[in-house]
């Protein structure tokens, strides 16, 4: 067994705010026995203003957020995973990466990923995103051992692409990551759903820490940070309303034993291109 910690968090426009609020929660996790730490999606700053974003999107060796991940990770002895920070440099064109951090217990950085799937949609209820215009998606499948396991790396609207989840599944991950700011009317259709679904595709657990609330640039995100077991069953949710730490186990047998009653890893095969 390996305990592990969420934080779901109401991030806001001052990236050395966030930055204090998760080398908090990495000793308060510390405290209570967990060996990882998992954040959301953009922990490090949430502002749909660009103009007053843009000074604080910088190069991650400069970004004082993963600093400060990194110096409480060593200090604490603890592992942490960042969810996604904006960093610059992400592309020639000058868009910037959306970007997981696997931190290890002595500050140093064991994996990084880029989100691959950009979040371009315009909602019913009126809402428009183009991430695109901000963030180049990456191009990489990305796994690393960790405490808990080989741990697989994902960003938020990632989720609705199973080819990804089909590959993560082929590096035998034992669990997932995929951390989210998910709008409020897409997640109360479709959160728990497909949560629920990646996690007994790939037969792994997965560790889903999202961004909650009301925000200070104005947009309002869904919560329900979760802990899905490869059987589909959610062990943790810690709801809609507020900010909040909480903690899960993840158990190696659990994951062997669901495996061996549904072998779908090694029954998977290629499925042939129709002839028409």
């Amino acid at each position: 067994m390996t305990r592990i910690a969420l934080l779901q968090m109401t991030s806001g426009i001052d990236p050395v705010a966030n930055a204090a609020a998760i080398a908090d929660a990495a000793a308060r996790a510390a405290q209570g026995g967990a060996a990882m730490l998992f954040t959301p999606e953009m922990c490090g700053l949430i502002d749909r203003d660009r103009k007053r974003a843009a000074p604080h999107i910088v190069a991650q060796d400069a970004n004082p957020v993963l600093t400060a991940a990194r110096d409480a990770a060593r200090q604490i002895g603890i592992w942490v995973v960042l969810g996604s920070l904006a960093v610059a440099g992400g592309a020639a064109d000058g868009r910037a990466a959306n970007r997981t951090f696997v931190i290890d217990d002595t500050g140093d950085i064991r994996a990084h990923y880029d989100k691959i799937h950009m979040f371009d949609v315009d909602l019913a209820t009126g809402e428009s995103w183009r991430e695109s215009n901000a963030y180049a998606p990456g191009d990489a499948v990305v796994t690393v051992a960790t405490p808990a396991g080989r741990l697989g790396l994902a960003i938020c609207y990632d989720l609705r692409f199973p080819a990804l989840f089909e590959a993560l599944g082929r590096e035998k991950c034992d669990l997932i990551a995929i951390p989210a700011a998910f709008t409020v009317p897409t997640g109360a259709a479709h959160w728990h759903l497909l949560q629920r679904a990646r996690a007994v595709e790939a037969s792994a657990y997965v560790v889903a820490a999202a961004q909650v609330g009301t925000h200070q640039d104005g947009r309002a995100t869904y919560g329900h940070s979760l802990v899905v077991d490869p059987w589909g069953d959610v062990v943790l949710d810690m709801g809609g309303d507020a900010p909040a730490l909480a903690f899960a186990e993840i158990d190696p047998d659990r994951t062997a034993q669901i495996r061996a009653q549904l072998p779908s890893l090694a029954n998977r095969r290629e499925i042939p291109r129709s002839a028409s």
